[in-house]
């Protein structure tokens, strides 16, 4: 059976086995913890003593707060270094997190490292679509607190479980270089296509009154503002409420924010949707930076009490894009966890 073949299915039985948790929704998080968990095991228990070493950290390792999205080495262990059953267990593990849409963007973009190297030839940072990281933070159990990540270029995936009853997925951080594919074979390829048009069909929309709140400058960051910092923190000026918005805009305010939350499995993402949707439809702003016109640099952000996105592409000629969703409280499952010390008894 080959590579892709092998890949594909084994994606889709992680999705079917969703779809079947879904028939439970008060046992849903449940089930994907148990088949997060699982699958970390079974990647785990193929692993030389040597790879388990850089795979596996303790949970209180602050080598979990040390993401970033740049072409750089990291800890962990690296599909290149993973022999073909590793990587198909990998790649399983990661089919747990995320939905249809979520892996065909991540793997999307793991392979966009082949159209740099064709494009760089060699000019560059070291390119290479399996130069990307799976490290695991506690042991993998199903009703333990336990953290993963799956990280590269222009890929950050942190995930956080705690007692099996809570999940969190942010810092999460989508790029694309080129954002999109100009040449060759796959010339027309846009990854992050959708966080871009829905974005700026938005800002178009707007009257005059309304981008004079929603438009900030017309000179846009060369860098989402917040970059890898540790913490998630609200962002000044704010732009335009949500209240000042019709409802036909107001609805694509929503489809954008769930592009950002629905990269992950529904059983997740519908949680996460909730939690954004609780904090008040009228508290929610979208700011944009820079040019309204295609191919030219821009940035936006929507942020509420609870979240902030954002969205950076001038780099390469606006053809370079940062995407990132964070969670003020939530991100590496910071409240969860402090949530569950606080729980928990003390043993000497």
């Amino acid at each position: 059976m080959n590579t892709t073949r092998s890949l594909l299915i084994l994606v889709l039985s992680a999705q079917l086995t969703g779809l079947s948790a879904r028939a439970h929704p008060a046992d849903d998080t449940r089930a994907v913890a148990e088949e997060m968990a699982a699958a970390a095991n079974n990647l785990l228990a193929t692993l030389t003593p040597e790879q388990a070493a850089r795979a596996t950290y303790p949970l209180n390792d602050n080598e979990r707060f040390n993401w970033h999205f740049i072409p750089r080495e990291r800890k962990g262990l690296p599909f290149k270094e993973m022999t073909p059953e590793q990587k198909h267990l990998a790649h399983a593990l990661l089919s747990t997190a995320l939905s249809h849409r979520g892996y065909l963007k991540a793997s999307t973009i793991m392979s966009l490292e082949q159209v740099l190297r064709d494009l760089e030839q060699g000019k560059g940072p070291p390119r290479d679509p399996e130069r990307y990281f799976v490290t695991i933070f506690g042991k993998p159990d199903a009703k333990a607190t336990w953290g993963w990540r799956v990280e590269g270029h222009h890929l950050s995936l942190n995930f956080m479980l705690v007692e099996g009853k809570e999940i969190s997925v942010t810092p999460s951080f989508l790029g694309s270089n080129p954002g999109e594919v100009r040449e060759g074979p796959r010339k027309g390829l846009r990854v992050l296509g959708a966080e871009e048009d829905l974005a700026r069909q938005l800002v178009k929309s707007l009257t005059d009154e309304q981008k004079k709140a929603a438009i900030y400058t017309n000179t846009a960051p060369r860098e989402i503002i917040t970059g890898n910092d540790r913490k998630a923190r609200a962002l000044s000026p704010t732009g335009i409420s949500a209240a000042k918005l019709n409802a036909a805009q107001t609805e694509l305010v929503w489809q954008l924010i769930k592009e950002y939350v629905y990269r992950y499995r529904p059983e997740i993402a519908d949680h996460d949707l909730k939690k954004i949707e609780q904090a008040g439809t009228k508290n929610l702003y979208f700011a944009w930076a820079g040019s309204i016109e295609p191919k030219e640099g821009h940035y936006y952000r929507v942020q509420g009490p609870t979240f902030l996105m954002e969205y950076d592409n001038t780099q390469n000629d606006a053809n370079h894009i940062h995407a990132v969703w964070r969670d003020f409280e939530h991100d590496f499952g910071e409240d969860l966890l402090r949530e569950h010390y606080d729980q928990t008894p003390h043993r000497k």
